[in-house]
């Protein structure tokens, strides 16, 4: 089989499609044939060998949607299933993927294959940070900065189905459109340098209960001036430093939320999957997908899921 191999961590050029051995499942696990595979920020880190621990040589990537090959002495699984991964063992980006049965959902028929690779890391990302980390309740009023992208279509979604108030910041015309139609109540273009008196003429100067931060190092002092008594930001993305006044904190009773989806208990991962089976039958959440790219073309997928302007999900296909 073809997959996508990195042998030394650096820029997008590491990305290499070799091949590689087919997979045969053991105990409890399961091979999919993957027929999309989802390209998240994480994997840029992973791949420049930025914080994280990952041995070399590794198969990036750990969201993709396809068929169940073969399986190995499964439960509650049967070859044919459609099904989209949470993790897996042998890495996403390649034309086949061993996973633990547990790392595998059930994809919905209405949801296409280039769908199901959009919502593993998206979706959990945003549940966990409005859900589990922010504990976002109904009536609050969240935004959502950079919410044209995978995370914050996810978030846009859920949120307005948990019955909050969602603002929604974009970069480019189109992205706003695509906020507004994913249910937003109001979306401003993030490059307009009035676009915090607005965030806070909208609240009436009470400022947000809620603050979804996709890029921190540019965002996260100002934040800290939008945000209502009792306020969180949950930190979802940084590419860098930032110098911050801990008094806008203070004078809220503000908090500075870290997440990272890696860190969700066994419990939570149950919790969060279960809600999102829920909002992916019946409709509620609905993963957008930007471009379809082919796997051998790895690199170029690498490249474009930092580009600003984000427009929903960048998938790879086998």
């Amino acid at each position: 089989m073809k997959a996508i191999r990195v042998r030394e961590f650096g820029g997008p050029e590491v990305l290499q499609l070799e091949d590689v051995p087919d997979l045969q499942p053991g105990p409890g696990q399961v091979v999919v044939r993957v027929h999309a595979i989802g390209v998240n920020p994480v994997d840029t880190y992973i791949r420049s060998g930025i914080n994280y621990s990952t041995k070399l040589p590794y198969t990036p990537g750990t969201d993709a949607a396809g068929v169940i090959e073969a399986v190995g002495a499964v439960s509650r699984l049967s070859t044919g299933d459609r099904v989209y991964t949470a993790k897996t063992l042998s890495g996403a980006y390649a034309e086949l993927t061993l996973c633990d049965q547990a790392q595998v959902h059930r994809l919905p028929s209405q949801l296409s294959f280039a769908q199901g690779a959009a919502i593993n890391v998206p979706y959990a990302t945003a549940y966990r940070a409005l859900f589990q980390r922010a504990k976002a309740v109904p009536g609050e009023v969240v935004l959502v900065h950079g919410a044209s992208g995978g995370v914050g279509i996810a978030a846009v979604q859920l949120a307005r189905a948990a019955g909050l108030t969602v603002i929604g910041t974009g970069g480019s015309e189109q992205g706003r459109r695509l906020v507004t139609e994913q249910g937003a109540q109001q979306v401003l273009d993030h490059h307009d340098p009035t676009y915090l008196e607005q965030v806070l003429a909208l609240t009436e100067q009470r400022g947000v209960d809620v603050i979804l931060e996709m890029l921190a190092n540019v965002n996260l002092d100002k934040d800290l001036g939008l945000l209502a008594p009792g306020g969180r930001v949950v930190v979802i993305g940084n590419r860098g430093r930032i110098e911050i006044d801990p008094r806008a904190a203070m004078s809220r009773d503000a908090s500075i939320l870290g997440m990272s989806l890696f860190n969700a208990s066994e419990r939570e991962f149950a919790s969060l999957y279960a809600a999102l089976a829920v909002g992916l039958e019946n409709g509620t959440l609905r993963p957008i997908v930007r471009q379809e790219i082919p796997l051998a073309e790895a690199p170029r997928a690498h490249q474009a899921v930092l580009e600003a302007g984000a427009y929903g999900k960048i998938v790879l296909i086998p």
